[in-house]
C-alpha cells in the first residue's frame, strides 16, 4: 500500500470529508486532492501534521505501511498490556480540540487584569552610563550651522575673483539654453 493509500485510509479513518480533513490538519484543501491521486508526494511537515492531529495513528505505518495503523490494534495482537477497547463509532469520530469556554476554565489567570499577574523577576546587569558631557564638549563636537564672518568674507572673495564662464537654462519641455559672457 502506497503512502497516498495510507493517507486516504486516514482521510476514511477520520470520518471527514477530504476538505474537512486539510481544514483539521491545516493544510491547503488542494494537497488533499494532489496527495490521495498519486499527483504529489506528501512532505514531511504534512505527515507531522496527520501525526499531531491523529496521536493513536502509528508512526511506522503511517510512514512505511508496517504494522497495525492504530496503536489500540497492536496491543491486540501483540498481546501487550491491555489498552481499553474503543468501538467503532469511538474510532470513526475525530478527537475534538477544545474549545474556548474548556480553555477559560482550565487557565487560572482568566479574568485577572494583567498588573495583577505577576510577572517572573529578571535580574539585570547594571550598564555603564557614560559621563555627562559638558556644553562646551557639546558645542566643539555639534556641525557648525552657520558661517563664521570670516568664512563668508572669504566666499564673497572667491566669487570675486571667479568669472562666470557660462549659463544654462533647462525648461520643463526638456529644452534648454546656453549663454556664454
Amino acid at each position: 500500500m502506497g503512502l497516498n493509500e495510507r493517507i486516504s485510509k486516514v482521510i476514511e479513518y477520520s470520518g471527514l470529508t477530504p476538505s474537512e480533513f486539510a481544514d483539521e490538519i491545516d493544510v491547503q484543501r488542494s494537497s488533499i486532492s494532489h496527495i490521495t491521486s498519486g499527483r504529489n508526494k506528501p512532505s514531511l511537515e504534512f505527515i507531522i501534521k496527520i501525526k499531531a492531529r491523529f496521536p493513536e495513528i502509528l508512526w511506522d505505518w503511517l510512514v512505511t505501511g508496517e504494522g497495525e495503523m492504530l496503536k489500540s490494534e497492536l496491543s491486540e495482537t501483540v498481546g501487550v498490556e491491555e489498552i481499553p477497547q474503543t468501538t467503532d463509532e469511538e474510532k470513526t469520530k475525530p478527537t475534538s480540540l477544545p474549545d474556548l469556554f474548556t480553555m477559560m476554565n482550565e487557565d487560572e489567570d482568566f479574568g485577572t487584569e494583567e498588573s495583577e499577574i505577576e510577572a517572573p523577576k529578571i535580574s539585570t546587569r547594571e550598564s555603564v552610563i557614560p559621563s555627562q558631557s559638558t556644553a562646551q564638549e557639546k558645542i566643539s563636537n555639534s556641525q557648525q550651522l552657520e558661517k563664521t564672518n570670516e568664512q563668508k568674507i572669504k566666499q564673497v572673495v572667491d566669487n570675486q575673483q571667479s568669472k562666470i564662464k557660462r549659463i544654462v537654462l533647462f525648461y520643463e519641455n526638456g529644452k534648454f539654453e546656453s549663454f556664454e559672457p
